[in-house]
C-alpha cells in the first residue's frame, strides 16, 4: 500500500488550509504554525466523497477556539468529505500534526506501519484525533480519516466563525455547493445550533 486517500471533513476540506499540514505554515485565522510533512509532494489527486456517518462539533479547539469537527461513524446521516491522495508517510505525518506531535516522530512511524492493517477502526490512544477509520475504497485505494474514538463522550460545542469559513470554503471547492446548501449541512451538525442560527451562520459565511 503505497498510496492512500486521506479524507478531510473539517477545515482541511479547504486546500489552502490543508496545505499548512503538507508544507508548513499558519492558516489564516488560526493560532498555530504547522511544521509540515517530511515529504512535501502535493497530493496526486483530490476528490469529493460522501460517506455514511456524520459531522459533529465538540470539545475546544486550540487552533480556532470553539468546538472541533469530528467524524461520528454511528450517525444516521452522511458526511461530505474531500479525499487527498497521499503517501502512507504523508498521511501519518498529517495525523501526527493533528495531535500536536512531530512529523516523523514515534507516533507517525507507528501509524505508518499500522495503516495497511486497519480494516475498519483502530484507536492508537484516547486523544481527540487518535482513532483511524477506514472508509472503504476509492479507485481501488483505501480511504482513511481520523477522529475521536468515543465522540459521544465529548460535550458538543459551537465552532467559531473562522473555523466554519474554512469548512464552507472546502465544501464549495470540493462539492460545488451553493452557500444555502453549506448552511443547511453545517447547521444540522450537532454543536452548531448551540451558537448559531441559520441566519447568523449565513451572515458569517458571507463575511
Amino acid at each position: 500500500m503505497e498510496r492512500v486517500w486521506y479524507v478531510a471533513y473539517g477545515s482541511n476540506l479547504a486546500l489552502e488550509r490543508f496545505s499548512c499540514y503538507l508544507y508548513g505554515g499558519r492558516p489564516r485565522g488560526g493560532a498555530r504554525i504547522y511544521p509540515g510533512c517530511r515529504d512535501q509532494t502535493p497530493p496526486q489527486r483530490t476528490a469529493a466523497v460522501t460517506v455514511s456517518g456524520g459531522l459533529v462539533f465538540a470539545g475546544a479547539s486550540k487552533v480556532w477556539g470553539g468546538g472541533s469537527a469530528f467524524y461520528n461513524a454511528a450517525a444516521p446521516t452522511e458526511l461530505a468529505g474531500r479525499a487527498y491522495l497521499l503517501s502512507l508517510e504523508q498521511l501519518a505525518d498529517v495525523a501526527a500534526q493533528e495531535m500536536w506531535r512531530a512529523p516523523g516522530g514515534a507516533y507517525a512511524l507507528e501509524l505508518e506501519a499500522l495503516l495497511p492493517e486497519v480494516a475498519e477502526i483502530h484507536s492508537l490512544g484516547s486523544g481527540r484525533y487518535e482513532t483511524v477509520v477506514r472508509l472503504g475504497e476509492l479507485d481501488g485505494l483505501p480511504m482513511f480519516t481520523v477522529t475521536h474514538g468515543t465522540v459521544a463522550d465529548i460535550d458538543p460545542a459551537a465552532p467559531t466563525a473562522s473555523y466554519l469559513r474554512w469548512i464552507a470554503t472546502g465544501l464549495t471547492e470540493a462539492h460545488g455547493w451553493e452557500l444555502a446548501q453549506v448552511v443547511e449541512y453545517l447547521h444540522a451538525a450537532p454543536g452548531v445550533q448551540l451558537g448559531w442560527t441559520p441566519g447568523a451562520l449565513l451572515s458569517a459565511l458571507n463575511g
